[in-house]
């Protein structure tokens, strides 16, 4: 049996139906409270791509054959509700992509610093407790999405979770420390300390994969019917990158940068991450402590603007591109390097999607939806 939490997400609902056909004699169970519905609301935004109740999302997805889903509604900040869940289930692996996810709406204020931390750190802590007392240790595989952003800045080749130190006292090899630069990925840096420190204290298996930023309007999976389709944020809270420079374009709106726009980022497809979450769904128990860095490609916001500029051209849409002055503390000039071998040695099979095609492909399956960009537009800034 799978556990998926987090499974009325962007990531979180097409990885439910990716692991329906990839594992059809297993029972899928999808868990979440629909925070990030209310989350998007409270900010006067909406996703641009309509998304169905998950009743409905469960009915048609049967529909198309994938009868192994079903969903609970629960909160995984209260531990009784954890427990009770993998007494039921026992599940073989959890796949932990449950959050609050969005940094700048995490510096809203003080109370959505805290419950960013609190909502992010409590669920993971108590999933890991919960493997323990429910006696799981040795059945159950955890996989948690965290982030490539704990590793902040550094002026040297980013590795995958490990870093070898020395000193002019000896050396060794330690995780690598949280250099995170905002709260939300500052929770997932104290969520990597508790992953490693239940693998340390209790054996437990544990897939750390580090995702980078997730561009990309849906999977074969969820273009199978409207009710299939995960959301689309586009909005200065919710929207990553790649998919609020597409909203810009297609709303007749500058696509901004934010100061030089040239620091080097992470990236990865939609379609990818789903996809090697479900190979990692495959993996058995080894009671070992694993990192790898879920990242395809580096690039800039420039370059990804220029590419979204190159799309747009192909739909006879065109779309200056201006400079704004940065609202986050960062290095708009870091030229980043990461290690991922690993990644893709275990994970990747084929070429990943490129951030060209992924762009062609986002602004095709959005113009249906410039309408919603052009109205909520405010919601951009």
């Amino acid at each position: 049996m799978i556990l998926v939490t987090g499974a009325d997400g962007y990531m979180g609902w097409p990885l439910m139906l990716k692991l329906s056909r990839s594992f059809p004699e297993e029972r899928v169970v999808g868990v979440d409270h629909f925070g990030r519905r209310w989350w998007v609301e409270e900010t006067g935004s909406v996703s641009a791509i309509p998304i169905a109740s998950m009743d409905q999302r469960i009915k048609t997805a049967k529909e198309f054959g994938m009868r192994n889903l079903s969903f609970i509604e629960a909160d995984l900040t209260k531990y009784p509700r954890v427990c009770q869940l993998l007494k039921t289930f026992r599940p073989r692996v959890i796949l932990h992509v449950a959050a609050q996810p969005a940094a700048p709406y995490s510096h809203l204020h003080a109370p959505l610093a805290h419950f960013t931390q609190e909502n992010n750190n409590r669920m993971c802590r108590n999933l890991l407790w919960g493997i323990k007392e429910c006696g799981l240790e040795q059945e159950t595989h955890f996989v948690e999405t965290t982030t490539t952003g704990v590793y902040g800045s550094p002026n040297f080749t980013i590795p995958e979770g490990f870093i070898d130190v020395e000193t002019e006292t000896g050396s060794d090899t330690i995780p690598y420390p949280g250099m995170a630069t905002s709260w939300y990925h500052m929770s997932k840096a104290g969520d990597i300390n508790n992953l490693y420190l239940s693998y340390k204290m209790w054996g437990l298996t544990i897939t750390d994969l580090r995702t980078a930023i997730v561009f990309g309007t849906g999977t074969e999976e969820t273009r199978l019917h409207p009710h299939l389709a995960t959301r689309f944020d586009f909005d200065f809270y919710f929207g990553v990158v790649a998919n609020r420079f597409c909203a810009q374009m297609l709303a007749d709106h500058p696509i901004t940068l934010y100061g030089k726009g040239v620091q080097k980022k992470p990236m990865i497809a939609l379609e990818d991450a789903v996809d090697s979450l479900a190979k990692a769904a495959a993996f058995s128990p080894t009671r070992t402590f694993r990192v790898f860095n879920q990242m395809t490609v580096l690039a800039s916001p420039k370059q990804l603007a220029e590419w979204v500029q190159q799309a747009g051209r192909k739909q006879g849409l065109q779309a200056e591109i201006t400079h704004i002055q940065n609202p986050r503390k960062e290095n708009e000039t870091h030229q980043m390097k990461m290690e991922n071998k690993g990644f893709r040695q275990h994970f990747l099979s084929g070429d990943p999607v490129s951030l060209q095609d992924g762009m062609d492909r986002m602004v095709t399956d959005l113009m249906p939806y410039r309408s919603v960009f052009k109205e909520y537009k405010d919601r951009f800034l």
